[in-house]
Order: C-alpha cells, then sequence, then structure tokens
C-alpha cells in the first residue's frame, strides 16, 4: 500500500509503469508503444536470410572487416641517441 512505499522503496524487478517508446521495424516501419523500461527507440534485429544476396554481403563485409594489418617492429638502429642525451641521468 501507500504507507509501506512512503517508508521504503518498493523491492520491485520492474517498473512500476510503461513507458512511451519508439519502435523500428526492419522494413522503416515505426510504431509508438509502451514499454517497461524508458528508452527513446527500440529497433528490431534484421533478418539476413531475406536479404538480397548482394545487401547481405556488403553488410557481412562492413561487420567484418578483415584481418588487421601486422606493425613493423621498431628498431633503435636509426635513431640518434645524441639528441636524447639530455634526458640521461648523470
Amino acid at each position: 500500500n501507500s504507507n509501506r512505499a512512503s517508508i521504503a522503496h518498493l523491492q520491485r524487478q520492474h517498473y512500476g509503469r510503461l513507458y512511451p517508446v519508439l519502435l523500428v521495424g526492419t522494413d522503416g516501419s515505426t510504431t509508438h508503444l509502451r514499454y517497461r523500461e524508458p528508452k527513446r527507440i527500440l529497433m528490431l534485429p534484421l533478418d539476413s536470410t531475406t536479404l538480397p544476396e548482394a545487401e547481405r554481403k556488403a553488410r557481412l563485409r562492413r561487420h567484418f572487416r578483415g584481418k588487421p594489418k601486422p606493425r613493423t617492429e621498431e628498431t633503435f638502429e636509426g635513431i640518434d641517441l645524441e639528441t636524447y642525451k639530455r634526458f640521461w641521468k648523470k
């Protein structure tokens, strides 16, 4: 009851009310609905099996960028040590 809520907070797992949210479908259609958490936009996941082959491959290429390029290791052969002499303690 309201007396219990005024003394201490309620031990609920869910929010006590529903919040207005914009639901965006996979085809771009939008619907206003009430959701249990305060969010602005909910997006439905896209089903990749319904996409054309070219668009599906383009999405996969964007998602998996490829192998990272190997780094070249720095060597100390090309460094002039006289330029860093002032940082050494005597």
